[in-house]
């Protein structure tokens, strides 16, 4: 709490919009399930993340938490955090290891990534997220095996990522991590499956937004969420997601989608002028991402943006990871960096997109 009254004295209006993104997949195991893990431990979890639960919704295949700072994603194997602002979610790595072992039944990771956009004001974050070899020293404590790479300009726009690294699909990596259980060692294998399912995700990341679009995500403009919601077209993105959204006091917004399918969206707005930053993500599969993301820089024009592109091997849009090679102009902006990495199961694709005239 000092440490946050501390930030608010150095900076009282600003808000790190960028956020902290982990994704987790558990091995396969008959009778596991992430989602048997009840909503206390959950609560308590994201306290130590420095966030809470603001509203909740759930089908067959997902269930999907809009946060006071960004989104979490639960699913039967997958696990999904994302959050903005201050927030320290590394701190909840071991807390979530633990609970995916005594609670959910599993005890194998399949796979793992962090990754984030750099910080506007770096200096403002907390430990262990002060710097991304902070975070990855972080890591590396837990994970023998774990890479990281950093895609873009260092001394610009760029994008970090710490994932595991795969030796190959014929020879699993095994290593241990000692979990506590009421003072009893229990032994997590971590390793890489051979197969994987399916698995894809984009990310349009935004910066210098149109000040009239995010004038709609403000109480001043929108009376509640549904009504920002639907003036800013963002029902009309992905057509037939059940959208669960928050307007917040007295600007800001947040909301996931999901669909029958387990498929997800979600999306995060820091509106004001100084440090307009939203956020597009998305698992939904498509042979083409191109009309995916001339709908979300139509709907928030932002003047830059970031895209990755993140598929595996066994995704319908494997193709796609390496689609924006080809495409060097969308609209108005104009490519001025791209960057590819071939994975062992994943192919990855870093664009850097800015409006011209800039």
């Amino acid at each position: 709490m000092a440490e946050n009254n501390l930030l608010n004295i150095i900076n009282p209006n600003f808000f790190e919009g960028v956020e902290k993104l982990l994704e987790i997949w558990f091995a396969p195991k008959a009778n596991a399930d992430l989602r048997k893990i009840p909503r206390t431990h959950w609560d308590a979890l994201l306290k130590s993340v420095r966030c809470e639960i603001i509203s909740f919704t759930r089908n067959e295949q997902i269930d999907a938490y809009v946060l006071s700072e960004s989104s979490m994603f639960v699913s039967n194997r997958r696990w999904i955090l994302k959050t903005c602002g201050t927030t320290t979610p590394l701190q909840c790595l071991e807390p979530l290891l633990q609970m995916a072992f005594e609670i959910g039944g599993y005890a194998e990771i399949e796979d793992l990534f962090y990754s984030r956009k750099n910080y506007k004001k770096p200096e403002l974050q907390v430990s262990p997220h002060r710097g991304f070899e902070e975070e990855v020293a972080f890591l590396d404590q837990f994970f023998e095996d774990g890479r990281a790479y950093c895609l873009g300009s260092v001394n610009r726009d760029c994008w970090y990522l710490y994932t595991l690294n795969r030796k190959g699909t014929d020879e699993a990596l095994t290593n241990d991590l000692s979990i506590n259980n009421n003072n009893n060692n229990n032994n997590m294998i971590i390793k890489s499956l051979q197969v994987p399912d399916p698995d894809q995700t984009i990310e349009v990341l935004m910066t210098d937004l149109d000040p009239k679009v995010m004038a709609i995500f403000s109480k001043e403009d929108s009376n509640d969420a549904k009504e920002a919601t639907q003036k800013s077209g963002i029902n009309k993105i992905i057509p037939g997601m059940v959208i669960d959204d928050y307007l917040f006091e007295p600007c800001g917004y947040s909301m996931n989608g999901v669909s029958k399918n387990g498929c997800y969206m979600t999306i995060h707005i820091t509106p004001e002028p100084e440090f307009s930053y939203v956020s597009f993500e998305s698992n939904v599969a498509a042979a083409s991402y191109s009309d995916l993301i001339t709908r979300v820089i139509d709907t928030f024009k932002p003047g830059k943006f970031i895209v990755t592109v993140f598929a595996n091997k066994t995704s319908p849009a494997f193709g796609a990871s390496r689609e924006l090679e080809h495409i060097a102009n969308i609209g108005q902006f104009k490519r001025r960096d791209i960057q590819y990495c071939r994975f062992e199961t994943y192919d990855l694709t870093y664009a850097h997109y800015i409006k011209y005239p800039s």
